[in-house]
């Protein structure tokens, strides 16, 4: 398969997860949350979080991040992906991103006076790198797509 087939397979299992398991290191050690997410056509991941929880700190301060997202359930073939890149906090409501992420929790389409951000922040990940585990098509061996400037 070539990089292009990868992508389609990555886009897949971002469109049809919804549960990010997003790892950080900090000064007291490694760390992992659970946050729901949504993409964009250039594979960033993006979430809500309050800027006070530990991964958001973690994520200021140092701009990385990694995570990953499984999309199989039990008795099918494994599908799902681990990544890592740079992150960071966004700035403003980002209605774009309020309306996939409402849908994807099949919750009714926020309205742009409702506070969808409810004291949280948008926070994304730009992926370097992101490997594919795609077991109907590659058995248990990852497919890595590299990404310059999360593109």
């Amino acid at each position: 398969m070539e990089n292009n087939d990868i992508k389609i397979l990555i886009q897949e299992v971002l469109e049809k997860g919804y549960l990010m398991s997003l790892g950080i290191v900090d000064e007291d050690g490694v760390w992992v949350a659970d946050v729901y997410c949504v993409h964009d056509d250039d594979l960033n991941i993006y979430w809500m979080s309050d800027q006070d929880t530990r991964h958001s700190r973690a994520i200021l301060k140092s701009g990385k991040a990694a995570g990953t997202i499984t999309v199989n359930l039990k008795g099918e073939d494994n599908l799902g992906i681990q990544f890592e890149g740079a992150a960071r906090k966004l700035e403003g409501a980002r209605w774009d991103l309020a309306k996939k992420h409402f849908a994807k929790r099949n919750k009714p389409e926020p309205q742009e006076s409702d506070d969808v951000l409810d004291g949280d922040s948008w926070y994304v990940l730009q992926p370097t790198k992101i490997d594919l585990i795609c077991e109907e098509h590659f058995g248990f061996e990852k497919q890595t797509l590299e990404l310059l400037n999360g593109k």
